[in-house]
């Protein structure tokens, strides 16, 4: 404790302090994943960003299922682990697929506004879920962020079935897409609480690892 004009305040913990929560360990790793994946989508090695955007997803479902599970967490690990996560979903939610937008399309000025709308939509997005939590028990209202990036390594598995120009379109309108539904009223279940999908999300990010990892060599 210390005492400032006479009034007794409480200490603050050191900012680096909480990197060594492992639940916060695995959000920043999963950070990590993001920062290659928009590395690798501006030099146009698209294969190697969907892998880091899929290892982006498993970490941040690592990092809510390690925290359930840890005992000893205080009410400020609780909090700014909270913080930490719907700050870092923005990068890997929004700015990641902004930017292999941009990207895809040459960074035509044309690609602006679906990389304005995709990011506008998470933000909107996670303002609201901070806001008002899970409609009904389980589930979101609107579509989940993490369900963009699980959707968007799905649709790049078919580029290589349609022309560049083609394909581009495909894109675009995916994200479009993706966006409307993470701002729409429709209710989604919230899958990374349930042990059976995390068994099937983990096979999904080996196997998309290893078709994209096999397409790179």
């Amino acid at each position: 404790m210390s005492v400032v004009s006479g009034e007794t305040q409480e200490l603050q913990p050191p900012i680096l302090s909480y990197v060594k929560d492992l639940p916060n360990l695995c959000s920043l790793a999963g950070l990590v994943c993001t920062t290659l994946a928009i590395y690798y989508s501006i030099l146009g090695v698209y294969y190697a960003a969907m892998i880091g955007m899929i290892w982006a997803v498993a970490f941040d479902w690592a990092d809510g299922m390690i925290a359930r599970r840890m005992k000893g967490r205080t009410a400020n690990d609780q909090t700014f682990g909270v913080q930490l996560d719907s700050l870092i979903d923005i990068v890997n939610y929004g700015v990641a697929p902004a930017v292999l937008l941009l990207s895809y399309g040459n960074f035509d000025p044309l690609f602006l506004p679906g990389a304005f709308i995709i990011l506008a939509a998470s933000a909107i997005r996670l303002s609201y879920f901070n806001t008002f939590g899970l409609s009904s028990g389980s589930n979101y209202t609107g579509l989940a962020l993490d369900s963009n990036n699980i959707i968007i390594v799905f649709i790049f598995l078919f580029e290589a079935f349609f022309s560049t120009g083609v394909f581009t379109i495909i894109l675009y309108l995916s994200c479009l897409m993706l966006a409307a539904l993470n701002v729409s009223q429709i209710k989604t279940p919230k899958l990374n609480g349930n042990p059976v999908n995390v068994y099937i999300l983990a096979f999904y990010t080996l196997g998309i690892t290893g078709i994209y990892g096999w397409k790179l060599l």
